[in-house]
């Protein structure tokens, strides 16, 4: 008897129990649907938490340095560094921050609690800043020590209204007025802490407003992502060589950043997939305790097969072939099953959610190999079954 026959057959035995073979797949649909599902979503978690760390610029080093009377790393030191090392760094920008009350000449009592940055022309590419009106901080802006402002979506439309009548308005930082010279695109959606809450002055500018002359903390931009790592080895003996103790700086890689929490996120994966495999495995063992029993119920059956010349292997496929097409059907179920859900919970959660051909393809093969790895012991007990004994049955 050929494959296609046997096929033939255990669709005939699966539509004649129709009750008894959904709830046989049942665990299988379940198990597979669990997988679609979280894979689905850890991938759509996975995209969503790249998307922001690039953001923020995936070759970015920031340096952060502890301030001592003896040794003092000036800003025109690492800028000489950076130019001397162009296969390593592309660009640089110091980071001076600035806290206190934001407000505008008209807005009287309202006012909003932030932060300024103050940075250097080179954060515009190391950061990705994309504007929507006017433009970025110069380099005139730090050496003149200019009293301008690029600000975020969020005070744009907090004290203006519209993002575009922002330019050349007037805030004050602290009671110190800044001239409006460029509004940041929209990145989430204009609200208070997001993204979009942010204000970039000249780092000249907010050394004056915080009264030192001590920059703290350094942006350096690798020239790609492939000497992130020597450009940071490069940059800490550089410093070693300037501050002399390497506990009085530190210097983290973004991308160091994002493969670690990335490899978390595979091991959580990893984690629930293989808790959700419980759910295959409940599903294996009823696909065999039901073919246990459908091997009882069609004894005699078997017994006039074998009495007409049918062979071991005869018997042995038509079962596996059984218990395969129900664990494949089951599977298949649940690939749709569980593919609908995880666009529902990817659309509830904010989160591009869709099941990767992989996850399809390696949960229908599992769904298969499930079917047949527990349908061999019923399979074989099958054909061990003496025809004799067997037409003897009730």
């Amino acid at each position: 008897m050929g494959l296609t026959k046997s096929f033939m057959m255990a669709l005939s035995s699966i539509i004649n129990n129709k009750v008894r073979s959904l709830l046989t797949m049942l665990g299988i649909i379940i198990g597979i649907a669990s997988v679609i599902i979280l894979v689905s979503l850890m991938n759509g978690l996975t995209s969503e938490i790249t998307s922001i760390f690039d953001d923020f610029g995936t070759t970015s080093l920031t340096t952060t340095i502890t301030p001592r009377s003896t040794k003092e790393l000036k800003p025109e030191e690492l800028y000489d560094f950076v130019e001397q090392n162009p296969g390593l760094y592309a660009n640089v920008s110091p980071s001076v921050s600035v806290s206190g009350e934001v407000k505008t000449p008209d807005s009287g009592d309202d006012t909003i609690t932030s932060s300024a940055t103050g940075v250097s022309e080179g954060y515009y590419d190391i950061k990705r800043v994309e504007m929507s009106f006017g433009r970025f901080i110069s380099y005139a802006d730090c050496e003149n020590k200019s009293k301008v402002a690029v600000i975020g979506s969020y005070e744009a439309t907090y004290f203006f209204g519209l993002s575009s009548k922002a330019v050349d308005e007037t805030i004050r930082i602290n009671g110190t007025p800044y001239t409006v010279i460029g509004v940041m695109e929209e990145k989430e959606d204009s609200t208070e802490g997001s993204s979009d809450d942010a204000i970039y002055i000249p780092y000249t500018t907010a050394l004056q407003a915080t009264g030192t002359n001590i920059i703290s903390t350094y942006v350096v931009d690798a020239a790609a992502d492939e000497v992130v790592d020597e450009a940071k080895e490069a940059l800490e003996n550089f410093l070693l060589g300037v501050i002399g103790d390497s506990d009085y700086y530190n210097v983290s890689s973004m991308k160091a950043i994002i493969d670690e929490m990335l490899e978390m996120l595979d091991t959580m994966e990893l984690m629930l997939v293989a808790i959700a495999g419980i759910s295959l495995l409940v599903g294996g063992i009823g696909i065999m305790n039901i073919m246990l029993v459908s091997v009882s119920e069609r004894t005699r059956e078997i017994g006039i097969r074998k009495s007409l010349g049918a062979k071991h292997k005869h018997i042995m496929t038509q079962f596996v072939m059984e218990s395969g097409t129900v664990s494949c059907i089951g599977g298949v179920i649940g690939i749709v099953l569980g593919s609908s859900m995880a666009y529902v919970a990817g659309k509830l959660l904010g989160m591009e959610v869709a099941p990767s051909t992989g996850a399809i393809v390696v949960a229908f093969c599992v769904s298969v190999g499930i079917g047949i790895i527990f349908g061999f012991l019923p399979a074989r007990k099958a054909a061990k079954l003496n025809p004799i004994d067997a037409l003897r049955s009730d």
